[in-house]
């Protein structure tokens, strides 16, 4: 249908209103339209508003007063609409209700293999701006070198961006977010790193947990250092927590080190544990910051023998 053949027209159409804002919208008739003013009313939202907010300015045109204004209720606008007595919708406009964006927040780095990057940050102090609000993280070179826009988003939750490859080592990058919706700009503060000093790992692989022959306190945890760090000079340090199985209240041990296994000792006897551990790689390439320690590996589960005994600990120099 070609627009001179709409029987109506709603003015304005499709605005953008800060929160608290008020506003005056027009229906209005085209000739060939039979119908008056007073055939007229307005709905926002589906709910019909009070004729009270209704003024004719003239035989075919009839306006409502909206003031303070709530934040839209979706993201695609609120629907303001101009019916016919019976029902029946002549026009309608999309009312983006909302704030501007504030700047993003708490940016932060890590990197998997020292070939890739990925950044999440916090969208604000107050985070909900009621407008679809579009978030471009930006990263270059320090000294030289143009802006680059990351492409992968979402890829570790609703704020985050993926790089991953064709990033440099030894050089510092600057990194940054931008926040848009249709009521301005907001950009983060720039964040400095090196690749090195934001390595981290996915969680130790092949976790197993093995009673120590018929010690009735102890278990046996080994495990097998990343792989993606393999080729690259490093050191890696661990951490287990356990817990029994009748607990969410979790046991860290700390005194790990860099070994790949370790026995844990002072066990309820006959009790069913679970078991996960992380790794820290640090160092990489003599880079001085402290690392970042990986997610924990997915619970692994064991028993160990009955009898009776008590608390624990760990010795780093154990295993099988």
């Amino acid at each position: 249908v070609s627009p001179a053949a709409d029987p109506a027209v709603v003015s304005p159409q499709d605005p953008t209103l800060l929160i608290g804002s008020s506003l005056v919208a027009t229906c209005t008739l085209s000739p060939h339209c039979p119908l008056k003013a007073q055939d007229l009313y307005w709905t926002l939202n589906g709910r019909r508003l009070p004729a009270a907010s209704y003024a004719a300015l003239g035989p075919s045109t009839l306006s409502v007063a909206l003031a303070h204004l709530n934040g839209s209720r979706q993201q695609s606008g609120d629907n303001l609409v101009c019916h016919s007595r019976d029902g029946g919708i002549l026009a309608g406009s999309c009312l983006y209700v909302g704030l501007p964006p504030e700047k993003p927040v708490n940016i932060t780095c890590w990197s998997k293999n020292m070939k890739d990057l990925t950044c999440k940050w916090a969208p604000g102090t107050e985070g909900e701006t009621f407008l679809h609000t579009n978030y471009t993280l930006k990263y270059k070179l320090r000294w030289y070198g143009r802006d680059n826009t990351c492409q992968e988003y979402h890829t570790a939750g609703p704020y985050s961006c993926h790089i991953p490859k064709d990033l440099a080592l030894f050089t510092p990058y600057e990194i940054w977010v931008e926040a848009s919706n249709r009521l301005g700009v907001a950009v983060s503060d720039v964040v400095m790193l090196d690749i090195l000093d934001v390595v981290t790992t996915d969680p130790p692989s092949d976790v197993h947990v093995s009673r120590v022959g018929d010690l009735e306190d102890q278990l046996s945890v080994r495990w097998s250092s990343p792989l993606a760090l393999k080729d690259f000079l490093f050191q890696a340090k661990y951490q287990i927590q356990y817990r029994v199985e009748d607990s969410s209240e979790w046991k860290v041990v700390d005194d790990v080190g860099n070994q790949t296994s370790c026995r844990l000792a002072g066990l309820r006897p006959g009790t069913v544990y679970f078991v996960q551990v992380r790794c820290n790689p640090f160092g990489i390439y003599g880079s001085k910051k402290a690392g970042i320690w990986s997610d924990w590996s997915n619970p692994t589960a064991a028993s160990t023998p009955r009898s009776e005994r008590g608390a624990g600990g760990c010795d780093p120099k154990g295993g099988e």
